[in-house]
């Protein structure tokens, strides 16, 4: 670090460390500066630098040191006043703001000296000249702060009766405090509408929109709009997080997730700021820090996760639970000095109330990973909480009976809660009379078994056969041999061995048709082992890779056809039959599709499905109609496969289970996605995203639905979103996984979002890494232009030899493919960066002559009449940037007859552009008018300004007045045109007069 030895370099040094982020390292520094300036025994140096001093402080988390430069600023300012240049004097008026504000977040300073100062601040103004209006906007805060709603109110509106002057805050400022103090009294609509200019980006400063996004997100939840408060989240924490100073607006982002159903994003939120729970220069946002602290822990011990582990102050681990005492007491203890200085318990009351709110939104989807904390006792799965479902395990004889018929009426109907219902049944007998179903009858315990093996899954054969022998002992042989061949059926999914499960189905098959064809048993038993039987030559099927052999094809399809000549016709009012004809159907439409019928298969999965929904079983439809959608899909009928997949998500309901639902989801939002309808892929591309992380697949599944809402937002062009989600995409994403072609177009989006949001040097990063990973691939042109976009950003970062590196080597790669375009634009974009470093105007004209010529070159080779006219089109923006390029060159320092020779060669160059843009007829119209008014502008330069009135008038001439007049509200570039060409020939006009 160089020492400071003049006034020159004291400056210099304070705006180096201006650019610092927000912290004790910068205030330090501007610490060493003061000490600097004191010794170069200048006034203002001194005055400056605490200034600097000053505002690095405000600006950080120690602002209770800003009062002593303040004090001596303003001892200075009342001995010597002329020692303050003019900005020097604005700065000392302007920062009375910061000391009444400050003075109100320190409660050790007594309410007395807050007025005394807001005193002093009203009459230094009317001593300055200024407008009250800065004044009444603070008093504002401190009748807000102890609670005195009359006065503040008073304030309030002497602050906008007020003229703005130059005391007054910036605009988005401004709209902050009088939103804030809407949304305060209880006037959230009003407060938004008041935030929307600076929510819309039309005023900006330092901490705007910052601020006001974080202080409109409960307000928006109060009125319903949770989609709105989910994007300002996301913008909006993105530029608080490195703002060491915003801690007050960090703490709207925590409540916000706390408010919302995403703690462990707060979680997240707390962990990236341990320095929060105790750094105390700022007392007042600590308090609301802490407050919001609670206001989360409590939420998770509502979750019955009190002993959670969780981020919080340094030096010991934390539960949930002690981490809520910790800040609760913290918190009141802090209320309690403002209070006490105060002498209102507004503070106190503020803290409990903020602490005590209830979730606003039961689950708000982010988009961005973070797994639900899941809670200590997890809740009855939604099916089981429909009307009518299982009751709670019941004691005694009446409740046992009451269970049975429930579970029996599940079972009989197919519901998809029967397994839970049986299992209640077990549990309540158990407990009732000892060991599961020792006071119930043998088809009781056959039932229970029963779909205790349904529970179980492939691993149930054992337990099937126990059913079976149970309903054998209940004299039901159907039942028992259906339950047998589904034993058959699991020890084929368990064992992957078809073949032995055709030998155990065989023996039941043959006996319960004997039995059918002797009355000895019904249909639906019938109908039971058939259906094993044809699920188990369909496992063939499911499990064959590549094209499956015409035997295995026939046997299934005899089966299932065997299934439908015994049901159909006989369903009656029996779900159970109806299903299997439903699901037969569906079989038959599988091994269509398997042996090349997709038509066929598309209309089977069409009709078990409205055969399923028919039945009053949607839930079962959910499958088939997503297999529909994919069929659809392949054939090319969108609209087919948009109608399947809405359908499954509406027939799904409750049942569907998280990564089931995540998966239509996505497959919908590329749907919708895929005819333009952004808004809504974007919608259920943040459902898949929120469900996959409720299903545990959030790494996997949840990164691809995070990359394609990423992809979806861009294309709305909602960056600082966007890069929030793809940022959180990127942690899980890897090629192993979902290939490096994803990973590529997401580092490829991001780079496009933090270039929008003016973040070059990480949007360079991200550029060249993805460009790394592309530099493998066998086709380069993705390699290429993301080596031109890094180098764009490169050079926006003002990193100017590395960005010509990089546009070198995109040339290099454009030029191997053939590419004139691309190698073209690199040449300029590398003449353009010559000119700003020590290259200089021999370079920059060098590169700008090998562009013309590899136009040239490329122009003389085409015969391909659409790619000439691309040629020609280039080689005339390449000589205009020529021409620009050489008439900035044009040094204010060289002589004048150096001036005018470049001047010259500029002129030739876009006179040049203009020649060839005719060559273009209609569509080269507006790049040859613009070029024309050029080289007008470049004629006057020259002193011609006959040739320059000539070349505004031929502009007005391709632009007809009546033509520009009906170009629409915004005129185009006609009436753009014809307003320069005019503009022009005034300059002309008055040169000639001169």
């Amino acid at each position: 670090m160089s020492e400071i030895t003049d006034f020159d370099a004291l400056r210099r040094a304070m705006a180096e460390n201006g650019e610092r982020p927000e912290g004790p390292a910068r205030n330090a520094r501007a610490e060493q500066l003061l000490v600097a300036a004191e010794r170069l025994n200048e006034p203002l140096a001194v005055i400056e630098a605490l200034g600097h001093q000053l505002k690095v402080y405000n600006y950080s988390s120690e602002k209770a040191k800003m009062f002593v430069p303040f004090a001596r600023l303003l001892r200075m300012w009342d001995e010597r006043p002329g020692d303050f240049d003019e900005y020097e004097t604005h700065a000392l008026h302007w920062v009375f703001k910061w000391m009444s504000a400050g003075m109100l977040d320190q409660p050790h300073i007594p309410l007395a000296s807050v007025e005394k100062w807001l005193g002093e601040m009203d009459h230094r103004y009317r001593l300055a000249g200024h407008s009250e209006r800065a004044v009444r906007s603070a008093e504002l805060s401190v009748a807000a702060h102890v609670g005195d709603t009359a006065r503040a109110e008073r304030a309030f509106d002497a602050w906008l009766a007020a003229d703005r002057d130059a005391m007054a805050d910036c605009h988005a400022c401004e709209l902050h405090g009088q939103g804030w103090w809407h949304a305060e009294s209880g006037r959230d609509a009003e407060a938004l509408e008041l935030w929307a200019p600076v929510l819309e980006g039309a005023y900006t400063c330092a901490h705007e929109p910052h601020t006001v996004l974080a202080s409109s997100l409960v307000p928006l939840l109060r009125l319903g709009r949770a989609d709105e408060a989910r994007a300002n989240h996301l913008r909006g924490f993105r530029l608080v997080r490195p703002m060491e100073s915003m801690r007050g607006a960090y703490a709207d982002h925590v409540e916000f997730c706390a408010l919302t159903g995403n703690e462990a994003r707060g979680l997240e939120l707390l962990a990236e700021r341990p320095a929060y729970f105790t750094d105390d220069g700022h007392p007042r946002s600590r308090l609301e820090f802490l407050c919001v602290v609670v206001l989360l822990m409590e939420r998770l011990a509502d979750m019955g996760l009190e002993g959670q582990r969780v981020p919080g102050p340094a030096g010991r681990e934390w539960t949930a639970a002690e981490l809520a005492a910790h800040a609760r007491a913290e918190a009141l203890a802090l209320a309690a000095r403002f209070d006490e200085r105060n002498g209102t318990p507004h503070i106190g009351e503020r803290a409990r109330a903020r602490m005590a709110q209830r979730p606003l939104v039961e689950r708000l989807p982010l988009g961005v990973r973070a797994a639900r904390p899941a809670p200590a006792a997890a809740s009855a799965p939604p099916a089981a909480r429909e009307a009518g479902a299982a009751p709670a395990d019941g004691a005694g004889a009446e409740g046992l009976e009451a269970l049975i018929a429930e579970a029996r009426r599940l079972s009989d109907t197919l519901r998809p809660n029967a397994v839970e219902a049986w299992a209640a049944v077990a549990r309540a007998a158990e407990a009732a009379e000892g060991p599961a179903g020792a006071g119930l009858d043998a088809r009781d315990r056959a039932e229970i078994a029963d779909h205790a093996a349904i529970a179980l899954g492939p691993e149930g054969a054992e337990t099937f056969a126990r059913a079976a022998e149970l309903y054998a002992e209940a004299g039901d042989p159907g039942e028992a041999l259906a339950a047998h061949a589904r034993a058959a059926y699991v020890h084929a999914l368990a064992e992957d061995d078809v073949p032995g499960a055709l030998t155990a189905v065989a023996g039941p098959y043959d006996e319960v048709l004997a039995l059918y064809a002797d009355g000895g048993t019904g249909v639906r038993q019938a109908a039971g082992v058939l259906m094993s039987r044809a699920r188990i030559l369909m496992r063939s099927v499911h499990t064959a890779e590549g094209p499956v052999a015409e035997p295995v094809l026939a046997d299934a399809e005899s089966a299932v056809r065997e299934v439908l000549a015994l049901v159909e016709g006989r369903t009656d009012d029996d779900v159970r039959l109806a299903a299997r004809v439903a699901e037969a159907h569906a079989m038959l439409a599988e091994l269509a599709t398997r042996s090349g019928d997709p038509e066929s298969g598309a209309e089977l999965f069409a009709r078990a499905a409205a055969e399923f929904t028919g039945a009053g079983l949607p839930w079962f439809a959910v499958e088939y109609e997503a297999r529909l959608a994919g069929l659809a899909h392949h054939l090319g009928d969108m609209v087919e496969a948009e109608r399947a997949l809405r359908a499954a998500l509406e027939h799904g309901g409750p049942y569907l289970e998280p990564v089931g639902r995540a998966q239509l989801h996505l497959q919908l939002a590329e749907v919708v996605g895929g005819r333009g309808q952004a808004d809504e892929a974007t919608e259920h591309a943040l459902e898949a995203a929120h469900w996959a992380d409720e299903s545990g697949e959030g790494p996997a599944f949840g990164a691809w639905a995070r990359h394609q809402l990423g992809g979806y937002l861009v294309r709305q062009g909602r960056w600082a979103e966007a890069a929030e989600v793809l940022e959180s995409a990127l942690a899980d994403l890897n090629a192993e996984t979902h290939g490096d072609g994803p990973v590529v177009q997401t580092m490829w989006w991001l780079g496009d979002c933090l270039a929008e949001l003016g973040e070059h040097r990480d949007a360079a990063e991200r550029r060249l890494r993805a460009a790394e990973i592309a530099r493998h691939w066998p086709e380069q042109h993705d390699h290429a232009t993301l080596a031109h976009l890094a180098a764009e950003s490169l050079g926006q970062a003002g990193l100017h030899a590395d960005a010509d590196q990089a546009y070198a080597r995109a040339g290099e790669l454009w030029r191997a493919l053939g590419n004139v375009h691309g190698l073209v634009r690199s040449l300029r974009a590398r003449a353009w960066l010559a000119l700003r470093t020590d290259d200089g105007t021999d370079t920059a004209r060098g590169l700008m002559t090998s562009a013309v010529e590899e136009c040239a070159d490329a122009l003389g080779a085409t015969d391909d009449e659409e790619s000439r006219l691309r040629l020609v089109a280039e080689l005339g923006h390449t000589h205009r940037q020529f021409g620009d390029l050489l008439a900035r060159s044009a040094g204010e320092d060289a002589d004048d007859d150096a001036i005018r020779a470049t001047l010259e060669e500029a002129l030739s160059q876009v006179a040049e552009a203009v020649a060839v843009f005719v060559g273009l007829g209609e569509d080269g119209l507006p790049a040859r008018t613009g070029a024309e008014l050029a080289a007008g502008w470049l004629e006057t330069d020259l002193g011609r300004p006959a040739d320059a009135a000539a070349r505004a008038r031929a502009v007005l001439r391709a632009y007809p007045e009546d033509d520009a007049a009906q170009s629409g509200e915004d005129g185009g570039p006609a009436r753009a045109r014809r307003a320069e060409a005019e503009q022009l020939l005034q300059v002309v006009a008055e040169q000639t007069a001169d």
